[in-house]
């Protein structure tokens, strides 16, 4: 089967940058210009979130962007809807889903992935989703659909649960850099996290790791990247987009600052 999260690190194997951005924000409208301008400018995936009036793992920036999103009158349905047609225009790049659980349920999973899958989405994120309810409820419903599940590893998650995670994916590992939710400042100690990345790399997963949670520029980006395949930014660009007049001219030159 198809497998473009695959084919994407097969391809690079070093310096991949996954862009998030939230769906329906600044403008309902803006989705599909924002996954073109993210592909165009050098992104090598997308994870697109899917907003929520209660996320868990988010900082205040992309809490206010989900706000406002809902706001717009962004909602699955909409979403479904904008994304019919944007593997005319962006081919290759892995889109991904990034989101909650409560409103997948709400639309109903084989619903969700069906609808995911025909659109051209090839990966989901759901940070709440427990790994046993995945495994006994939902896995054959995401392999029916080709969907690949993005499992997160902390630096508390036990060497067990990492080689779990890594035996039921051929997507990639989200490796959270630190406590706390996304957006924030890194706090964990320099040597701390090296160790973690270490630990990590040492057990020679199988899957590639991409890094993400207080990624916001081009030097954190490449510090990242010494441990890892690549990384995750998703509150700086947000912050790029609040208030801007062409936020596709804006994500631009978000990406291209990361990777110049």
């Amino acid at each position: 089967m198809n497998n473009r999260i695959k084919d994407t690190f097969d391809r690079k194997q070093k310096g991949l940058l996954n862009i998030y951005f939230t769906a329906g924000y600044p403008t309902l409208q803006a989705t599909v210009p924002l996954i073109q301008a993210i592909s165009a400018a050098g992104a090598d995936l997308i994870e697109i979130g899917m907003p929520f009036s209660d996320p868990l793992a988010d900082g205040p920036v992309i809490q206010q962007s989900s706000t406002v999103a809902l706001q717009n009158g962004m909602n699955m349905r909409v979403l479904f809807t904008q994304l019919k047609d944007v593997r005319q225009s962006v081919p290759e790049t892995p889109i991904l889903l990034m989101g909650y659980l409560n409103p997948v349920m709400q639309f109903g999973v084989e619903n969700f992935c069906r609808e995911a899958a025909a659109v051209g989405v090839d990966g989901i994120i759901l940070p709440d989703l427990p790994l046993d309810d995945y495994v006994a409820e939902y896995q054959e419903i995401f392999k029916r659909h080709n969907l690949r599940p993005v499992f997160l590893i902390t630096p508390q998650t036990a060497p067990e649960r990492i080689r779990r995670i890594d035996e039921l994916t051929d997507s990639f590992l989200y490796l959270v850099s630190g406590p706390g939710t996304t957006g924030g400042q890194n706090t964990q100690a320099e040597g701390v996290q090296d160790a973690y990345f270490e630990r990590i790399e040492a057990m020679d997963l199988r899957n590639p790791r991409l890094i993400g949670f207080g990624i916001g520029d081009k030097a954190s980006f490449q510090n990242a990247c010494k441990h890892a395949e690549g990384a995750i930014i998703g509150s700086a660009l947000i912050r790029a987009l609040d208030g801007a007049e062409d936020a596709p001219a804006a994500a631009t030159r978000f990406v291209q600052s990361v990777l110049a």
